[in-house]
């Protein structure tokens, strides 16, 4: 007789499937997924952490020890991270301007709500001659700060920090084209949202390729979270929670990255990211205790000793959110 293997357990098998899906990726940005490991795992346990302990916890990604030691390499060369040495092995930490770095990441992903809009817009202006490389070099960084573009001598922000924004330059290697960009602050408008507001935003970005990201965030994340409130007694495996939460936390990342976090008067009525952030939270919660198992018996520093979860991270997302709002 043909024996069919057991299927796996409901609330398990979505899990594994997210897992199966990012291992059988043909490239993975391992320097991209480290930096979600140390703002998310590593930051609030003091942020650093022995090259062998990061290795072990990517490992069940079928990331390799040495894409992991070069990716981290090159982090250190872009002064994301330091060296320490204690002994004969050494401790990666975060950098002055790397943890200055995480900070700011961390209000936009772990915020209980979208900023506020004080209705004025943040411009920043291409003034003089940039060559064509140097141009396309700060249209990339600004992009992957959530600005949008007025033909190529504009870049419009509804709420960004300016001089953060000029800081995240220095940091890509783009200081010397400083002298080329001119912040501004437009004028309060105080009339309410009008015509222009409505108009600016459709000329400056795609809304319809980050809805499309957004809504596939959901299906890919949706099927997770419905089985853990289905079933809210079962475990979920220590390590497949930790692997699970940095995919999730790693995924937001990159799309808020994109997002200008333009205020609800400025979006479609259907837009999609408010479902993706309250399902970043709850499900992320429910990932939590496990997952922080998982990083107690296996995170250790170049000592051999196990860092302890700052308190003032434990809870990273409020518990007051209406995530009653997320229809499955």
């Amino acid at each position: 007789m043909r024996r069919f293997p057991a299927p796996l357990p409901p609330v398990i098998a979505p899990i594994k499937q997210r897992l199966d899906d990012f291992r059988q990726q043909r490239r993975v940005q391992a320097g991209s997924l480290i930096i979600s490991a140390f703002g998310d795992a590593i930051l609030p346990r003091g942020g650093r952490v022995w090259l062998g302990s990061l290795i072990r916890l990517l490992e069940p990604l079928e990331l390799n020890e040495r894409l992991v030691r070069t990716s981290v390499f090159r982090l250190a060369k872009e002064e994301w991270l330091r060296t320490e040495t204690v002994g004969r092995r050494a401790d990666y930490v975060l950098t002055h301007s790397g943890r200055r770095r995480f900070d700011e990441a961390s209000r936009h992903i772990y915020a209980s709500h979208a900023p506020i809009w004080d209705r004025r817009w943040r411009l920043i202006l291409v003034v003089g001659d940039l060559e064509p490389k140097a141009r396309d070099a700060i249209r990339r960084a600004l992009f992957w700060q959530g600005f949008g573009a007025l033909g190529n001598e504009c870049f419009v922000h509804p709420s960004a920090d300016l001089t953060a924004a000029f800081d995240a330059l220095v940091a890509e290697g783009l200081g010397e084209q400083l002298d080329h960009l001119m912040p501004l602050l437009a004028a309060d408008s105080r009339s309410g949202l009008s015509a222009n507001d409505a108009d600016l935003v459709r000329r400056a970005w795609d809304l319809q390729e980050l809805a499309q990201a957004y809504a596939g965030f959901v299906s890919t994340y949706l099927p997770i979270l419905a089985e853990l409130r289905r079933d809210r007694a079962v475990e979920v495996d220590a390590e497949d929670a930790f692997l699970v939460r940095l995919l999730l936390i790693h995924d937001y990342r990159r799309l808020l990255l994109r997002d200008p976090e333009l205020p609800d008067v400025l979006l479609p009525g259907d837009w999609p990211g408010q479902k993706a952030r309250l399902l970043c939270k709850d499900l992320y919660r429910r990932l939590l205790p496990a997952a922080e198992r998982h990083l107690e018996a296996t995170l250790t520093l170049a000592d051999g000793s196990t860092p302890a979860l700052d308190p003032a991270y434990a809870e990273r997302f409020p518990q007051d959110d209406p995530l009653a709002a997320i229809s499955l």
